[in-house]
């Protein structure tokens, strides 16, 4: 008698429809290589549109032309461009701003875009050094703290703008915007 351990077969293998039977690489839609002095370039003309007084164009034009195809240092310059397009504008234009946006044809993809890089900021923020020298800091409460003397509080600012901008497109475009960015394979 021949003894088969079962929990050792691959069923997947064996399934002709089974999703380990093809490339997951078909699912990525295809983006077009973006250079980085193409960002740069992208990055001086909305810079214009901001000291001209067009919020709305500018960060239209940002979210519009995200750099998909990319590499990490372009995808790092259009977010800094991005954030700093967003602490441009004042806290009661936010809400008229996105709802025109939102309503506008393409408005949907655009504030998913938005989420995108509100996402990426708050993580790149929470994670971003915050001095050269690190030093671990006890405090009266018995835990403690580890971060720079003095510099820990940089990226609080910029925070606190991605979290107001958070609330106002949650507010405007509902949670399934938050959903179709966790699902979406295309990274900004």
């Amino acid at each position: 008698m021949s003894v088969q351990n079962y929990r050792l077969i691959n069923i997947d293998r064996l399934d002709p429809e089974s999703s380990a039977n093809f490339d997951i690489s078909t699912l990525v839609p295809a983006a077009t290589p973006v250079s980085s002095n193409d960002v740069q370039g992208l990055a001086g003309q909305l810079r214009q549109l901001l000291r001209g007084g067009d919020t709305e164009g500018a960060l239209r034009g940002a979210l519009e032309n995200a750099p998909y195809g990319g590499d990490d240092g372009a995808k790092e310059l259009h977010l800094a461009t991005i954030t700093e397009i967003l602490q441009s504008i004042k806290q009661s234009e936010m809400s008229p701003l996105l709802k025109r946006i939102f309503q506008s044809e393409g408005g949907t993809e655009t504030v998913d875009v938005l989420m995108k890089y509100l996402y990426k900021g708050m993580a790149q923020s929470s994670h971003a050094p915050s001095g050269t020298g690190k030093s671990l800091s006890p405090q009266a409460t018995g835990f403690s703290q580890i971060h720079a003397r003095g510099g820990a509080e940089g990226g609080g600012a910029a925070m606190s703008v991605l979290l107001s901008w958070h609330e106002k497109l949650v507010e405007i475009a509902g949670p399934g915007s938050i959903a179709r960015v966790m699902t979406d394979r295309r990274t900004v």
